[in-house]
């Protein structure tokens, strides 16, 4: 079968590997470094299971930046998967790039029907669809982990898809087709339920990250064993031994984003969790900070700035919020962080070499630790207790 996937991040290009197994794909990047690079069968993100892929499968995948190209062989689906950033200012999620899409989809393949796997408001389909006069357009959200994006298609927890129809079971089929996992379990529903499952999903994660937070908090308040408490909790088998590791806060491309969403989507619906959830992240970080200033530093350093280990990817990590509010405060702070390639991060010194990084730092603040600052222990501020994500 033809399809086209747009947009080569995390979603876009797990889902065009998965489908280029058995399906001819072409994928729309505006990147042209991107585009040479899954050409070349590299990948441009940090994920084993995409680096497998692309360098020992057989694949049928084309990669380019050409519309044209991208549109020629008439796909029976096109699967939209553009970034979709919360703006704060008018409490919405900026879904202007995938109407962009849907734009261009319309005019190249008119006949296609398009999923969107890019994050959207509850009701959004239902509005598009009536904005372009179309039944074509599918909303099918992700359930994935940024450097398990790829894993988490070949064994997926379930596949939704934001139609009862046959064109839905589909293409369902074809993703299921193209994934390791045996009896996936396959729900079609309308797309503004599938909306909803996406941001209720994510936002009962950041309530799990939120409330370990806050017993962790308690812990620390009162010189309590943080980690003994929380395995006390979790062996409770409604509870679970899992999604329990203290941090400074949710963070990533989805999790703070989709909860503010969430949120808004709750205007004139009575909530208080909700609410609760988006300020337990701040408060948090206030916590974390006000801990780390207590210790007089006068030069922090931060190590690593990537939201979490074995990703190459810190937007909206939440170790840049500690940053922020150490900053203000009027103390030095340092990163080291050997993704960038810059050599300062918003007015803060890169320090290259980790040597020279643990020498010149009093605090050393890691949300993660590993092995390359535990020989610096006594000057790491950190409160991840099971050395997991």
């Amino acid at each position: 079968m033809n399809i086209t996937v747009v947009g080569m991040g995390y979603v876009g290009l797990s889902n065009a590997i998965l489908l280029a197994q058995n399906n001819q794909v072409k994928a729309l990047e505006v990147v042209e470094e991107k585009v040479n690079l899954i050409n070349n069968k590299k990948s441009p993100i940090v994920d084993k299971e995409i680096e497998n892929y692309l360098s020992n499968k057989d694949l049928d995948l084309e990669a380019t930046s050409s519309k044209e190209i991208a549109y020629s062989h008439n796909p029976e689906y096109v699967i939209v998967a553009a970034p979709t950033n919360y703006d704060d200012q008018n409490n919405y999620f900026d879904t202007s790039l995938v109407e962009l899409v849907i734009e261009d989809i319309m005019k190249f393949a008119p006949e296609a029907v398009v999923i969107v796997k890019s994050t959207v408001p509850v009701g959004y389909t239902a509005s598009i669809r009536k904005k372009y006069k179309t039944d074509k357009i599918l909303f099918s959200p992700e359930f994935l982990r940024e450097g398990n994006a790829l894993y988490d298609n070949l064994y997926p927890s379930r596949i939704i898809i934001g139609e009862k129809s046959d064109r839905a079971s589909k293409f369902a089929d074809l993703l299921a087709e193209g994934a390791l996992k045996d009896d996936i379990e396959i729900l079609l529903m309308n797309s503004t339920e599938a909306e909803a499952v996406k941001l209720f999903a994510n936002t009962y994660l950041a309530l799990r990250v939120a409330y370990f937070n806050e017993l962790d908090t308690y812990a620390e308040v009162h010189n309590l064993d943080s980690k003994s408490i929380i395995d006390g909790v979790s062996l409770d088998p409604r509870i679970g031994n899992h999604y329990n590791n203290p941090s400074f806060g949710y963070g990533g491309y989805c999790l703070p984003k989709d909860t503010k969403q969430l949120l808004a989507n709750y205007d004139q619906v009575p909530n208080n969790i909700i609410g609760a959830i988006v300020e337990a992240n701040r408060t948090r970080k206030d916590f974390v900070a006000d801990q780390i200033l207590s210790k007089n530093p006068k030069r922090v350093g931060i190590y690593r700035l990537v939201m979490k280990a074995g990703s190459d990817n810190f937007r909206q990590s939440s170790i840049q919020g500690i940053m922020k509010r150490i900053k203000a405060k009027g103390i030095e702070v340092v990163v080291y962080e050997p993704v960038l390639e810059e050599n300062d991060f918003y007015n803060s010194k890169v320090i290259k070499e980790i040597d020279e990084f643990k020498d010149i730092c009093d605090v050393i603040v890691a949300n993660r630790i590993t092995d390359d600052i535990k020989d610096v222990k006594n000057k790491v501020y950190t409160r991840d207790l099971y050395n997991d994500n």
